[in-house]
């Protein structure tokens, strides 16, 4: 029974199990373009940190590629909520809101993300993106992007 005991109370010698990197294991799978499996390991990911900012955003991208935009503006929206200047939400949320018709807000979440843009020089063309469309919403007579927030 000594054996038993050890591995209840964790004493040495008992084999302790191995949590799984669920983030990184739905990296992976959205890599291969598995976006349901991506979703599957965000969300048990999101069960041992409910508020992790980044692995709420990397659900809701994958929401989004899935066509369940709705489930992925309430994971942007609980991303904002735990850190406001989270400027990867501010962006999605906004081409989200643009596609369901709520050009308001989307302007509001666009002029957020302008406010604290990226610095990496690789993502000069999402920001000049976000402004043609921030432009393009506030003269109305112009078309709004169609492409999901993803610049040409």
């Amino acid at each position: 029974m000594n054996w038993w005991k050890r591995i209840l109370t964790g004493e040495e010698g008992a084999v302790k199990p191995q949590r799984l990197d669920y983030l990184n294991e739905g990296l992976a799978l959205e890599r291969q373009g598995d976006y349901d499996g991506a979703i599957t390991s965000y969300q048990l990911a999101l069960r041992d940190q409910p508020n992790n900012v980044k692995t709420l955003q990397y659900i809701a991208i994958a929401l989004s590629r899935t066509g369940r935009r709705e489930e992925a503006i309430r994971h942007y929206r609980r991303a904002l909520e735990l850190s406001p200047d989270l400027s990867g939400a501010h962006y999605g949320l906004a081409f989200l809101l643009i596609k369901r018709g709520d050009t308001d807000r989307a302007a509001e979440h666009l002029k957020l993300f302008l406010a604290k843009p990226p610095r990496d020089p690789e993502m000069t063309r999402w920001v000049d993106f976000a402004r043609q469309t921030l432009a393009r919403l506030d003269h109305p007579d112009g078309l709004i992007a169609e492409s999901g927030g993803e610049p040409a």
